[in-house]
């Protein structure tokens, strides 16, 4: 999607606040909004890319004025409603409907640790070579795809060098529409600083981006 939320190279959003000491949540609030969006995410309704994809829908004027878990919280009130694990009612009463069934969670606080711990890894075993190597001159498909993609706007048609593979991980285009994990090879791609914003830009800078395959052709 080429929305608000695509903001690298954009300018004239300020600086980049940086504070002593940060502290995990700033209010507790936070921390329940994380909380709650993982629990939520047990029942399996939704992946993370889907997740990510939700956030991209708030609407631009809502998004610059949304703070980090805002965005989390809205996120989840959508897509609890969207998959039917609660309605549009119980999220404003805050309440659920008489004679709603009870379930189970399938995220208890016992195995809250060893989740955080193993995560939810996205790599997968792919047969075959992968399409590019190290070293070999790429380019950056200039794809402007109305859903979800991990490619940034601002380095679509540029040219870059393959630093590193990865290995396979899961397309987050595809999964991100429950269109199928469509596994491929994630590569670090080095870019020339010049290359992305012009000759008024450092020739000793460079900026590694992760690609996936699709995003790739040969230069």
């Amino acid at each position: 999607m080429n929305g608000i939320h695509d903001m690298g190279g954009m300018q004239d959003m300020g600086p980049i606040e940086h504070e002593p000491n940060e502290p995990v949540f700033h209010a507790a609030w936070e921390g329940r909004s994380m909380a709650l969006n993982l629990a939520a995410a047990a029942w399996r309704r939704w992946n993370i890319d889907a997740g990510r994809h939700q956030i991209e829908l708030i609407p631009p004027a809502d998004y610059l004025r949304m703070s980090y878990y805002e965005k989390w919280t809205q996120r989840l009130e959508e897509l609890l409603v969207k998959t039917g694990l609660v309605t549009q009612a119980e999220v404003e009463s805050g309440k659920p409907a008489p004679g709603t069934p009870k379930a189970t969670p399938p995220l208890t606080a016992d195995k809250v640790p060893s989740m955080l711990r193993s995560g939810g890894p996205a790599s997968r075993n792919v047969p075959g070579s992968s399409r590019f190597k190290v070293g070999q001159q790429v380019r950056a498909r200039n794809i402007n795809p109305s859903g979800h993609t991990r490619l940034p706007r601002y380095a679509r048609g540029k040219a870059g060098t393959i630093h590193l593979d990865h290995g396979a991980y899961v397309l987050p285009d595809t999964n991100a529409h429950f269109l199928g994990e469509k596994p491929q090879h994630v590569y670090s791609v080095r870019f020339a600083a010049q290359e992305l914003w012009g000759e008024q830009a450092s020739s000793l800078d460079s900026v590694y981006i992760d690609m996936w395959d699709d995003y790739l052709e040969l230069a």
